[in-house]
């Protein structure tokens, strides 16, 4: 049969013009521009585009343009650093925060290229046609995030709202000039500084009520120190501005100019394109979606014949960068309702624990010492008899205190649905309840980042099938919250968890070992890993081209050597799937409604022994329970 015919699509040429367009507005000579079906967002310097129909309207292109322009001027226009630095702390305030940045990194192209400013004008105007924006007639509808920017747009470009829009912004008009007219006033003589522009922000939004929700004013020097810092440090990312910058410029700006997944329609609060999920968790970054490919995953100790064909792809990246903040809000909403039910008895599990926990830090002391804090009670003695010494007494020292939790999530497609809605809700409750004892947490979660190998596999193709490559696909390690991150400023992150799309497969053996080595790294003396999975490792590109027990044997050698080597305490839960064969302490529970009882009651058993002054988890093999 003769060979069909593989003519070029007719869109080619308009897809090549294009990502010529966003290289130059963005000044990231090698940025990659793909085209799809998933929502517009930029991952480092791949941008992700919708794929244009294939007889291509006049109007269908300038939306598309606008959409890049917008991405484009984003990686141009915006600083993460210090955007992050100036971030406000409440959901309302940064939603505004978000959506008047991509207001000013949009003006600045329009200001210069009239090409650039129609098509952003037909973006916006399809978003929020979409929307359906005009046919809101009450405040409480009307974001007061797209109002203000659009108001921003107004003020620094002389263009009117789009006509789908004018009526959010005449329901909000007056109550914001009213109060914030002085300062909008002074935005466009600061729309090239984004440091100045930002204070300029913080005063529109101190003016309309929302100064709670600032938070503490930045201080000049620390925010010169994380803009030089550039560290992409796991440990601070809680999802707000706490979190340093991390890492260099390319992954700052990607993390932002994935607010452009909103792009059309997207009906949330803050604008889309303009934020950078970056939030790190003590990090301010909420608002991008994209990955900032801070830190690659790998073993950090090859185990015997296990390898990785390329770890070019991998990436350790914070849940706010994987989703706009307003799409993370949305998503945490529909968790609580998913939940709402299962909320009170998970909660009176997790006040069970609480009184564990908090009856072991009662405090005890040592009396009769020579030094130490005078003890009162005794001085009665010296009453008595002059000559007599002082006493004095000292506090004992409880581990209790000096512990840190880590719950490592695993995030594949058989979790998708009841599963991994309940492990999400059980993992906030326990976070609140541990951090109400003193006691830190980390909340991890692994993936991948494609079905089948994604970039890994291509390149292996391209380097000419070399045999038993390895591991064979793109790592993508989810932090959630990080250790020294307070639950409220991460407590939406899990949302991501409900996301289309996340879910891939797992290879549970190196996201095990990356879990452990954060936690070597920590300071406490006490360090728990708590393993929640619902089977054995799985990944068809790698098993495809590899012995088929190849994960699962590497996974058992992490394991041994977490349980037999190292002063992490280890635990596992099997959700549907029997992981005591790989565990020496684990339980496996069929219903995953179970997972609240078996993670309270496992944390609770741990602390129980370190009270009676048992060895600890890991050192001995515990009592195996299956939960039926």
């Amino acid at each position: 049969m003769a060979p069909k015919d593989k003519s070029p699509s007719p869109n080619e040429p308009f897809k090549q013009a294009l990502t010529a367009c966003m290289r130059a507005i963005s000044r990231v000579p090698d940025l990659e521009v793909a085209f799809g079906t998933d929502r517009p967002a930029i991952t480092g310097h791949t941008a992700r585009l919708p794929e244009p129909t294939r007889k291509l309207s006049r109007e269908e292109a300038r939306v598309l343009r606008g959409q890049a322009d917008s991405m484009a001027l984003r990686l141009a226009a915006h600083d993460a650093s210090v955007h992050r630095h100036y971030m406000p702390e409440g959901a309302d305030a940064r939603a505004v925060w978000e959506a008047v940045e991509q207001a000013r990194c949009e003006a600045i192209g329009a200001r210069r290229m009239e090409g650039v400013k129609a098509n952003l004008s037909a973006m916006l105007e399809a978003r929020y046609a979409k929307m359906q924006a005009a046919d809101v007639t009450d405040r409480a509808d009307a974001p007061l995030a797209d109002a203000l920017a659009l108001m921003v747009r107004e003020r620094l470009t002389r263009q009117a709202p789009p006509l789908a829009a004018a009526r959010i912004v005449d329901l909000w008009r007056p109550q914001i000039e009213q109060k914030a007219m002085a300062a909008l006033d002074r935005l466009e003589g600061t729309i090239e500084d984004q440091k100045a522009f930002a204070h300029v922000v913080r005063d529109i939004l101190s003016a309309l009520d929302m100064a709670e929700d600032l938070g503490d004013e930045p201080e000049e020097s620390e925010e010169a120190e994380g803009a030089d810092e550039n560290q992409g440090d796991d440990q601070e990312q809680s999802g707000e501005p706490e979190n340093q910058d991390g890492s260099d410029r390319s992954e700052a700006t990607a993390s932002e100019s994935a607010g452009d997944e909103q792009e059309e329609g997207d009906a949330e609060a803050a604008d889309g394109y303009a934020d950078e999920t970056a939030e790190e968790d003590g990090t301010e970054s909420e608002a991008a979606s994209e990955a900032r490919r801070p830190e690659q995953p790998q073993n950090s100790r090859p185990i015997d014949d296990y390898k990785v064909f390329t770890t070019r792809f991998d990436e350790v990246i914070h849940a706010d960068e994987l989703c706009e903040v307003p799409e993370l809000e949305r998503l945490r909403a529909y968790l609580d309702k998913q939940l709402a039910p299962l909320q009170g008895a998970v909660a009176r599990l997790a006040n069970r624990l609480q009184r564990k926990l908090m009856a072991q830090q009662n405090r005890s002391w040592m009396f009769d010492l020579e030094e130490g804090v005078l003890d009162t009670s005794r001085l009665v003695r010296v009453v008595i008899d002059p000559m007599a010494p002082l006493s004095f007494k000292r506090e004992k020292d409880t581990d209790f205190r000096d512990t840190i939790v880590t719950l490592l999530i695993d995030n594949s497609g058989s979790m998708r649905g009841r599963p991994i809605t309940v492990a999400a809700t059980c993992v906030d409750i326990l976070a609140r309840t541990l951090e109400r004892c003193g006691v830190k947490v980390e909340i991890l979660g692994f993936t991948t980042k494609a079905w089948k190998g994604g970039q890994s596999r291509e390149a292996w193709l391209q380097a000419g099938k070399p045999a038993t490559p390895g591991r064979l696909n793109d790592l993508r390690h989810i932090v959630y919250k990080a250790a020294d991150a307070p639950w409220r400023r991460s407590r939406r992150n899990l949302g991501l968890m409900m996301r289309e799309g996340l879910l891939k497969e797992n290879i549970d053996g190196e996201a095990l070992d990356w879990a452990h080595q954060r936690l070597l790294g920590r300071s406490e003396s006490r360090r728990i890993l708590m393993m929640i999975s619902d089977g054995a490792p799985v990944d068809d590109s790698t098993l495809s081209v590899n012995p088929g027990n190849y994960l699962e044997r590497h996974l058992r050698r992490v394991i041994e050597d977490i349980e037999t080597r190292s002063p992490v305490e280890l635990i596992a839960i099997g959700i549907g799937h029997d992981v005591t064969r790989y565990y020496k302490r684990a339980v496996t529970i069929v219903d995953a409604e179970e997972l609240a009882g078996a993670m309270t009651d496992q944390l609770a058993s741990l602390f129980d022994e370190n009270a009676r002054g048992e060895p600890a988890a890991g050192r001995r093999p515990a009592p195996r329970r299956r939960w039926a």
